[in-house]
């Protein structure tokens, strides 16, 4: 009888470590206006995954289950989703989100539930930084790292910029970065311009730059950092800036965005990913597969989603397993590990993924409906001094 419940035991022990799972959750802005962004970072994400378990979507002979969540943009359906995530699915890791007015009423709830929340692809500094704990990791890239490596393609001695964002935690902090970044190249802004994220005549906040530039001696350029749909570029060029001497500039962006970038050949900045510039095998299946499934090229959004993925599947091997959080924590402080961008590395302070970007110049070519940000060079994690901002 002893052997039999023996066995039966084991018997039991078995089918439960048969059928354990990583629970993975996904909360992001599905719909919205930031809808293309979120259908990019859930497929990298998938992505990522796949390519890190080799196909097999098992880490440890444990099988990975996806959750998905959708914020509608909104904070407080954020906040009650990524309960629902933790509490109700009891996930053991999640993902997102989108906006970065969405992810600063989320970060709290993480440490609520003492469970792991990688950010992506959300931006603002504040994210790991001022509203930061240290259950929030972050594969994207934040204000900080857009905004140095755009001072560093675009600032120098005699440089005068201006700049035009959208109201709120992303665009505000993308600019303090940006002037605080701008100090160290000698350049100076001498005019700053925000507009609500509905904005769709910017005829007035052009004037005003204009006006605030017109007198200006030496190079001068308008800086614009936007998200989502209704991007100001095109109709302020109508508007003629070069008459005042400005140059419009700007850093990286999805394909969609870049058909703007068509009308300014030669404009410089910085970006994140284009999928023509990383030179690596992960980058190169990334490519190859999703002209396959999706007959067309990875965007912007869908590298950073893999590289979140690719960051939980190196962090449940390195701890040995996703059920106890403190394991995860301390397998992810200072990891490092592949990405289609090269190597990120976790970066202990703050949990910030330091990361390669890319100075670009905008060129035309055949069979292209966009502008092309062919690579200037590589600005390397180590040249970029990203300030540790969560103390």
């Amino acid at each position: 009888m002893f052997r039999t419940f023996a066995m039966t035991a084991i018997g039991a022990l078995m089918a439960t470590a048969a059928s354990a799972e990583i629970r993975i959750a996904h909360v992001y802005g599905k719909t919205g206006p930031f809808e293309a962004y979120a259908a990019q970072s859930h497929n990298g994400l998938k992505l990522g995954l796949e390519y890190a378990t080799g196909g097999t979507m098992e880490v440890n002979g444990e099988k990975i289950v996806l959750i998905e969540k959708d914020t509608q943009l909104k904070p407080d359906i954020g906040r009650a989703q990524l309960e629902e995530a933790y509490g109700d699915d009891d996930a053991h890791i999640a993902v997102g989100p989108v906006s970065s007015g969405v992810a600063l009423a989320m970060l709290p709830v993480a440490e609520e539930y003492e469970r792991v929340l990688i950010v992506e692809p959300a931006v603002a500094d504040s994210i790991t930084g001022s509203n930061w704990n240290r259950y929030i990791f972050r594969t994207g890239r934040n204000s900080s790292q857009d905004a140095i490596a755009n001072a560093v393609a675009l600032g120098g001695e005699g440089v005068t910029i201006a700049t035009l964002a959208q109201d709120y935690a992303f665009g505000r902090d993308g600019v303090a970065a940006f002037k605080e970044a701008l100090e160290a190249t000698g350049a100076k802004v001498a005019h700053e311009e925000y507009v609500p994220t509905d904005t769709t005549d910017f005829t007035a906040a052009a004037e005003r730059i204009f006006t605030a530039m017109g007198d200006v001696e030496g190079e001068k350029k308008l800086f614009i950092i936007w998200a989502g749909g209704g991007n100001p570029m095109s109709k302020i060029n109508a508007m003629e800036p070069s008459r005042f001497g400005v140059e419009i500039a700007t850093g990286g962006n999805i394909l969609a965005a870049l058909k703007a970038y068509k009308e300014l050949p030669g404009m410089e900045g910085a970006t994140y990913y284009y999928y023509e510039i990383p030179q690596n095998p992960v980058n190169d299946w990334l490519v190859k597969t999703h002209f396959e499934r999706f007959d067309s090229p990875p965007d912007f959004f869908t590298a950073g989603g893999m590289a979140s993925g690719m960051a939980i599947v190196e962090a449940i091997k390195k701890a040995g397993g996703a059920e106890d959080t403190e394991a995860l924590i301390e397998a992810m402080e200072g990891m490092t590990w592949d990405t289609p961008k090269g190597q990120m590395t976790f970066r202990a302070d703050d949990h910030q993924a330091m990361q390669t970007m890319y100075h670009f110049r905008t060129e035309v070519q055949e069979g292209k409906d966009y502008g092309l940000p062919v690579l200037v060079r590589e600005i390397g994690m180590d040249e970029m001094a990203i300030p540790v901002r969560n103390k």
